[in-house]
This record gives structure tokens, sequence and C-alpha cells, in this order.
């Protein structure tokens, strides 16, 4: 029987590592990739959340081969971008930014644009953009200055966290939630099986499901 891969996940943040927990996977190594996010001069939202994804991955790579720790390993990443039509909002790390993006989203349509990016031992990249649709109901003045105080926003594309106080702002949503908190099931689960990670190992040694 041949030794799993092992799985580097370029990212610290909690709400992947948790998605993934969520599923059963748990990665060796997290490695960090601090990457300049600014959009390129007159770049689409798609096209920014997978390239992001895919210099990530390959930051975070070319760390692993550094430490030495590299082969054999899959390095997957992930990054989500937050657009109204081509406009890309910021995550936001100052109030005034979040305000923004919550006025602006107040009342309207957006669209989640999460890109995924495994590489494989021998260098292959496999590559994914999922694109959600989102509606806020209209905020209130009161409703936006109470969500500021929580700071739940900070760091957060287009100024919200979806998990968080911000879920009762949905009215609508057409696509994957979880992509909307950072890391896309369905397609991040595909890309590792077909990788031949045993994404399912662990479910046939779990001995009992989630509770409800």
């Amino acid at each position: 029987m041949s030794r799993r891969p092992e799985l580097i996940l370029a990212s610290a943040s909690p709400r992947r590592l948790a998605l993934l927990n969520q599923v059963g996977i748990e990665p060796d190594q997290l490695l960090p990739a601090q990457i300049d996010e600014t959009p390129a001069k007159s770049e689409l939202p798609r096209k920014l959340a997978d390239r992001l994804a895919h210099t990530k991955a390959l930051t975070a790579r070319h760390k692993a081969e550094q430490a030495g720790t590299a082969d054999g390993a899959l390095v997957l990443a992930a990054d989500t971008v937050v657009a109204v039509g081509r406009r890309i909002l910021p995550k936001a790390e100052m109030m005034e930014e979040a305000e923004g993006c919550l006025r602006l989203l107040s009342g309207r349509s957006h669209r989640v644009y999460t890109g995924v990016c495994l590489i494989n031992p021998a260098g292959q990249v496999r590559r994914r953009v999922v694109e959600t649709r989102v509606r806020f109901k209209r905020l209130s003045a009161k409703e936006i200055e109470a969500y500021l105080a929580s700071a739940e926003w900070r760091g957060k594309a287009g100024g919200y966290a979806i998990q968080g106080f911000a879920s009762s702002f949905v009215i609508r949503l057409q696509g994957s939630y979880s992509a909307i908190v950072g890391l896309p099931l369905h397609e991040t689960v595909a890309l590792l099986v077909g990788e031949g990670y045993p994404v399912h190992f662990h479910w046939l040694n779990s001995s009992s499901g989630p509770e409800r």
C-alpha cells in the first residue's frame, strides 16, 4: 500500500482549515503565502481570484522546496474576490473600507469568486474558479454601524464574513456557501481525489457522523 501524499495548505486562515477539517482533511503543513494581492490594471474579478490562488500555491511550494519538505507533497491554495460587476471590492483592513463595501452591497446582488489551485508532486497545476451570487437586504444605518463595531469585517473580502453576523444580511445565495467562507469543498475534494489523496479514508474509519 502506497503512502498517502502529504498536503501543504498555503494559508493560515482558520476558516479554510476548519472547512478542510469538516470533510476529514488535516493538512500536514501550513505555509502561508504572503503575496501582493493588488489587481492588475483592468483585471477582471474571476481572473484575479485565479491568479492569486495560483501565485499563492507557487509561493508555498517554493518555500517548501527551500525547507526540503516539498518531496511528494500536494500544495493547496485558495483566494476569494468579491465584486459588483467589474468592480473589485477590497479585503477591508480599515473601517472606512468596510463601511464603503457595506453601503455598496446594501440592497443589491454581488458575486464572489473563489480560486482554488492544487500543485501535485510532479509540478502539474490544477485550477478552478467557483462563482457564487449573493444578494443582500437593504441595510439600515443602525445595522451597518453595529456590524462595523463588531470588527468581524476585518481582513474579509468585501468587508463581511458570511459565516458570522452578516449571514442575517443574505436574502439569496446561488452557488457554493463554503466558497464564500474561503474554500469550495466540492471542487477542492474533487481535485484532491483526482490526485490520489485519500479524502474518504477518514470517513470509512469514522465511528459516528456529525451531531445534529
